[in-house]
């Protein structure tokens, strides 16, 4: 999603002589708002400096589309509320599962492919190899202890403890690059961090989920590395040969593969969650209470239970991301735009691959529900963070003396 922003200067004349009966020539002054002043110069491709280029408009429509698109934390909350009040509402698609929950995230992947250039990626992993080495090690290091940590502290059911760990060794989701745009944090970094912890699901997301959660269940890392690599990595895979192969044709659909994948995410995310509101008003229902209890202490007593541990397990396992995430990119001295790119990346994980993972290879279809309420709790927790943010300058003069040595080497980020 492109951000464009029109820079309008104040353009004043005066006379060069006060006698109006000479004609002579006007100087141009050009004052500029002194917040304009403290914007940073573009560096181009090669690492050099260029004045700013004119960006081209885009369309209205594809604007609204954009924006529609970037709403994905209101769809998933309004997709959990209909859920709640009404779980039947996604029975067609939760009858179909898994088939129908691994054709929704190779829709969603196939979408990232289409608006990926391959040459792109591979110039931008050469010019920025720290930051994206840095983040995509803290993906795949700070999340799944934090589950295994929390999992084994909350003394969690096995069931819940595998769904857990198996999120939490998930790559980073794409509603982080639309958080990371609301935060004014490095979007590239964001979306390049997003492909590359992708690609490398089919090795670790399987590996790290043998290795934590095999003491509770028997878990199959083959047979997990080859559904990540048919539902994720393979779309991907054929959505960029696409685009690079068709361009004329996939431009047309590319304005709408974002709200497209969007929607079919919160579809995913919802189904499941609708799946397991099922079960656990079956739970409630056979619970027993005294009948003069109040709604407030029922819910009380609901939140006490299974279902508040859940939750609550989930709550900190993306606060611990956000906030871990944030903390070891200070320590490795990146800019305040750059911390937040990975704090978010870190923080916000693939809920759909941990949906279709637990649906597809776990007996108990309570593995599933940390997923499932993930794809609510991160993307309200994100927002919030994102919108936080938003108000904070992310311009930073004190850079860490280490990336400015960096970069004076030209080997730090751009």
């Amino acid at each position: 999603m492109a951000l464009s922003v029109n820079l309008r200067a104040h353009i004043s004349f005066t006379e060069a002589h006060s006698n109006p009966s000479i004609l002579k020539p006007r100087k141009l002054t050009i004052s500029v708002p002194p917040k304009l002043l403290k914007l940073s110069p573009i560096k181009s491709v090669h690492g050099k400096f260029e004045p700013p280029c004119a960006v081209t408009e885009k369309p209205r429509w594809v604007k609204v589309l954009d924006t529609a698109a970037s709403l994905y934390p209101l769809y998933v909350t309004v997709g959990g509320i209909v859920a709640c009040v009404k779980p039947t509402a996604f029975s067609w698609l939760v009858k179909r599962a898994p088939a129908s929950y691994s054709f929704c995230l190779g829709f969603i992947m196939l979408a990232m492919g289409l608006t990926l250039e391959l040459r792109d990626l591979i110039s931008l992993l050469m010019r920025r190899p720290f930051s994206i080495l840095c983040g995509c090690i803290a993906q795949y290091t700070i999340m799944p202890s934090l589950g295994m940590i929390i999992s084994k502290s909350l003394g969690l059911p096995p069931s819940i403890s595998v769904g857990l760990i198996l999120l939490s060794c998930c790559p980073g989701g794409t509603a982080s690059n639309v958080v990371t745009l609301i935060a004014q944090g490095d979007v590239p970094l964001s979306i390049v961090m997003t492909v590359c912890t992708t690609l490398g699901a089919v090795v670790l997301t399987p590996l790290l989920t043998k290795i934590l959660a095999g003491t509770y269940v028997p878990v199959d890392a083959v047979k997990l590395s080859i559904s990540t690599l048919q539902v994720v990595v393979a779309p991907i895979l054929l959505g960029s040969y696409l685009q690079s192969s068709f361009p004329a044709a996939v431009n047309i659909f590319t304005p709408f593969a974002p709200l497209l994948a969007v929607l079919a995410s919160s579809l995913l995310a919802c189904s499941v969650f609708s799946d397991n509101v099922l079960r656990l008003k079956s739970i409630v229902l056979n619970a027993s209470w005294p009948s003069d209890l109040s709604p407030l202490l029922r819910i009380q007593e609901i939140l006490s239970g299974e279902l508040g541990v859940v939750i609550l397990s989930v709550l900190l396992l993306h606060f611990g991301g956000f906030f871990v995430g944030y903390l070891s990119a200070s320590i490795c001295g990146f800019r305040q735009s750059q911390r937040r790119a990975i704090s978010i990346e870190v923080g916000m994980q693939n809920s759909s691959l941990g949906v279709v993972l637990a649906t597809s290879h776990f007996t108990s279809p309570l593995v599933a529900l940390p997923a499932a309420l993930s794809a609510v709790i991160m993307n309200v927790m994100g927002s919030s963070l994102a919108l936080i943010w938003r108000y904070i300058d992310p311009s930073d003069s004190n850079v860490a003396p280490k990336l400015e040595k960096q970069e004076q080497l030209g080997v730090g980020d751009s």
